[in-house]
């Protein structure tokens, strides 16, 4: 039942407090997608250093900071209603900073996964309000300009926080990030706390879907652990990871009968009824799984493999989003004026194009061959966010456009989390497939007449090389070309997954045209008429 409250509202802010707050906003938004960005290039300084424990392990905190993150979106609503954006937005920040903190302290990888876990739960919050702080104090004639702003800071960070990672990862301590994040944070809750003091809001009383929120959690982080630990405890063969199917698929089960008939349900799962936001939400969440996937398979095999730096890994990965903010502008504006069909193909294509070309890479000593591909790739990453979501929010109504945006996020971040966890499958299953066919190969076993292990030992003996380091070092040769083998496997699956999606998108219809009527639709209108 509503409850009303008499408050009052506070004038949109001016002058210098206006800027002063946009900086904030942003600051606080570059420090979330920080912990995204910059945790991808010291993911191998955190395993070696806490318990040494396996870079796939490593793997598991970053997945589970994104489902978090994506987790926290419908509590992030609810609160707002009841105690407004503002200051649940502060405590995030508050709550944030010391998530943070305990990420630096860690002792043990245990600790550090539940301190990522609460750090990514709190930064969604955060993150969900920071938009609508930053919109509200815009006039209705600049609200475009300050959706432009944040689209443009939520590519942005992701681009620099990889340099500044690896380096402080290389020239300081991966534990400092976090300290430097800590403080940022609370100087973005102390700025903004201080700016909106006293912002009156209008309380909403809505109860919240708690049976349907533990049942979201349940099956969500039944799959984050399942893709994460199913290489490392050989799937189905585990009874832990088989009890984890079994509670994923029966959480899943429950919460869709669960949510399908609630009057206010945590999701609205009703709006998968409408064809181009089941279309719209399918390409967003199987690109995002793809493309932050790949990215951060890139950025650690770049130092597993290839001993990369991580300063120099992630300056290959910088290359990515170097043209991506000037496309996402463009790509707004061409949305509202072109069928947002033919832009997402022309994204998908693009993007298909620039994972086939990095799935040929070969050269173990070549840093200049997969820089190109990935410049390339960059344009079609700024092309690809605006017109899946204009396809999925066409013919909705104006009541439903909140609920379908903030399902986008959640599936759009939870693509992300599990395509992290997922590369690393096409890895482990891959490279020793490869490792096998090159030592066949090396050795002669395919072509007797081709002998490549007898002039590979003559030149080592040349230089004074005895068997055991020639084999020993054979042997290490072949698995590194395996492994690299073995990633560009995953970047041909992804082209071809954005192959499928640039044919999935033609069965939308036009954004430029309205919807049909469905069949249940026409009856009603013919039973009103008659």
């Amino acid at each position: 039942m509503a409850k009303k409250a008499s408050v009052i509202f506070s004038r949109r802010l001016r002058g210098w407090r206006f800027f002063l707050l946009n900086i904030a906003l942003c600051l606080g938004n570059i420090s979330i997608l920080f912990s995204i960005g910059s945790y991808v290039t010291i993911q191998p300084h955190v395993a070696g250093d806490l318990e040494g424990v396996l870079v796939s392990f490593a793997t598991w905190s970053q997945t589970d900071f994104i489902v978090s993150l994506a987790l926290s979106f419908p509590i992030g609503r609810t609160l707002a209603e009841r105690y407004g954006n503002y200051r649940v937005y502060v405590a995030a920040f508050i709550l944030f900073a010391i998530a943070s903190c305990l990420c630096a302290i860690s002792d043990s990888f245990i600790r550090f996964l539940w301190a990522r876990l609460l750090l990514g739960f709190f930064g969604g919050l955060a993150f969900f309000l920071g938009q609508e702080l930053l919109i509200n104090e815009y006039p209705n004639r600049l609200k475009v300009l300050g959706l432009a702003i944040w689209g443009i800071l939520t590519v942005a960070p992701l681009s620099v926080a990889g340099p500044i990672g690896g380096w402080f990862a290389d020239e300081m301590n991966w534990r400092y990030l976090f300290y430097l994040n800590t403080v940022v944070s609370l100087i973005v809750a102390g700025t903004v706390g201080s700016l909106l003091y006293q912002r009156g809001f209008k309380y909403k009383y809505r109860r919240f879907d708690f049976i349907g929120f533990i049942l979201y959690a349940l099956f969500m982080g039944g799959i984050a652990i399942l893709l994460t630990l199913g290489s490392d405890f050989d799937w189905l063969e585990s009874p832990f990871l088989r009890k984890v199917v079994i509670l994923t698929f029966i959480s899943l089960v429950c919460f869709i009968i669960w949510e399908i008939e609630r009057r206010h349900p945590l999701i609205d799962l009703k709006l998968f009824m409408h064809r181009n936001f089941t279309i719209g939400v399918l390409c967003l969440f199987l690109g995002f799984f793809a493309i932050q996937g790949l990215a951060a398979l890139l950025t650690v095999q770049l130092q597993v493999l290839l001993d990369y730096s991580s300063t120099l890994a992630a300056q290959e990965l910088a290359t990515l989003f170097t043209l991506s903010a000037p496309t996402i502008a463009i790509m707004h504006i061409l949305t509202k004026r072109m069928d947002a069909r033919i832009l997402a193909c022309f994204s998908f294509l693009g993007l298909a194009i620039a994972f086939y070309w990095i799935g040929f890479y070969d050269d173990p000593a070549s840093f200049d061959q997969i820089r190109w591909p990935l410049l390339f790739e960059g344009i079609f990453i700024g092309a690809f966010f605006a017109p899946p979501t204009a396809i999925a929010l066409h013919g909705l109504a104006a009541t439903r456009v909140a609920s379908a945006a903030e399902i986008i996020n959640v599936l759009r971040f939870a693509g992300g989390g599990f395509g992290i966890a997922s590369q690393t499958i096409v890895v482990y299953r891959r490279a020793p497939y490869h490792q096998l066919h090159l030592a066949d190969y090396f050795g002669g076993r395919f072509f007797p007449s081709v002998d490549v292990f007898d002039q590979f030992s003559s030149k080592l003996m040349g230089i004074e090389f005895n068997a055991n380091a020639i084999v020993s070092q054979g042997g290490r040769l072949i698995r590194q070309l395996s492994g690299i083998l073995a990633v560009d496997d995953a970047f041909i699956l992804g082209a071809y997954t954005f192959l499928g999606l640039a044919i999935l998108v033609w069965f939308a219809y036009p954004t430029h045209l309205p919807i049909p009527p469905s069949p249940k639709e026409l009856e009603i209108e013919e039973a009103e008429v008659s």
